[in-house]
């Protein structure tokens, strides 16, 4: 990140959304016929996957939403970066901390199996600008720089705290980057659902919608970490490859074994934001996993490009 001010590329506002894998009659109530058959085709398209998949997508200006397992948790792997960069940059906003601060990257110390902890040791490494942390953490999903993140907002409790405090309900962080990986495995995500370092789809969007309409950080804060998000250079087989070359995303990729995951907001042909949270479980690989991710993510960019006839298309291009 070059400074702590940078133009603000993506705003938008999310509904906030009632996600299940079934559409209730609360359901019914958001949504209308193009959803219900988009729904229906990211079903199909999640039902070739050999474990869970879970999906939350939301026109943030046109109104609609999309659903599957959008209230099942799901491990969130590298996505739990962005509550991490933004409780940081909270921080920043309440007078505790600066961007222009030096924190230590934390790295991983190896340990005999029997001398592990429940946290895993990590020791002080290269110092760098916070800014610069948030950047290798968001842009390259560095996870040495986001333990560095954690620390130096004190801990895994503040960054829960953060999304308490802001309403998002369903998402979760039990671990620092380091003890995650370390422990990464030994739980099938596919047919085990663990709640910790989790989210469901509808927790996701609903923090992508704190962070974009400005209520969870100031809008200095909102337009640094969203223009972080466009820069992710991972997982460009994922959502990115399932949108136009010039289509502008800010997003953040997850990875771990059997879980392949990518959130973010995408700008659509005609100014309009998509919010999209992808969750995917279970064995066939990543590349796999990713070419699903892009299916559905080419299948709900298509269809909110098209708008409703005879609905309401007034809307602030941003």
């Amino acid at each position: 990140m070059a400074g702590p001010v940078h133009k603000f590329l993506i705003a938008a506002l999310l509904l906030l959304v009632h996600a299940g894998a079934a559409t209730s009659g609360a359901h019914a109530a958001e949504q209308d016929q193009r959803d219900l058959m988009l729904q229906a085709q990211v079903a199909s398209i999640a039902s070739q996957a050999r474990g869970r998949v879970g999906v939350a997508a939301v026109d943030l200006d046109g109104g609609g939403a999309v659903y599957v397992n959008g209230d099942m948790p799901f491990p969130m792997a590298s996505t739990a970066k962005i509550a991490i960069a933004a409780t940081y940059l909270d921080d920043v906003e309440q007078g505790n901390l600066r961007l222009d601060q030096q924190f230590a990257v934390m790295v991983p110390v190896s340990q005999p199996a029997g001398e592990r902890g429940a946290v895993a040791a990590v020791r002080p490494g290269e110092v760098l600008l916070a800014q610069d942390l948030i950047e290798r953490s968001i842009t390259r999903s560095d996870n040495e720089a986001t333990d560095g993140l954690i620390a130096a907002v004190g801990g895994i409790g503040r960054v829960n705290a953060w999304l308490s405090r802001i309403g998002i309900t369903g998402q979760r962080l039990d671990h620092t980057m380091a003890t995650l990986v370390r422990d990464d495995g030994r739980i099938d995500p596919a047919k085990t659902i663990d709640v910790r370092t989790s989210s469901t789809p509808r927790a996701m969007v609903s923090l992508l919608h704190a962070i974009d309409r400005g209520g969870a950080l100031t809008p200095q804060s909102r337009a640094a970490l969203l223009d972080t998000m466009t820069r992710t250079s991972t997982g460009r087989n994922r959502i990115r490859a399932g949108l136009p070359e010039d289509a502008i995303l800010a997003h953040k990729t997850g990875t771990l074994a059997d879980v392949t995951d990518d959130v973010g907001i995408v700008r659509l042909p005609d100014g309009r934001h998509l919010a999209l949270a992808i969750f995917v479980t279970g064995p066939g690989g990543h590349s796999a996993h990713a070419a699903i991710i892009a299916q559905i993510a080419r299948t709900l960019y298509n269809g909110y490009s098209q708008p409703l006839i005879g609905a309401n298309q007034e809307f602030v291009r941003r």
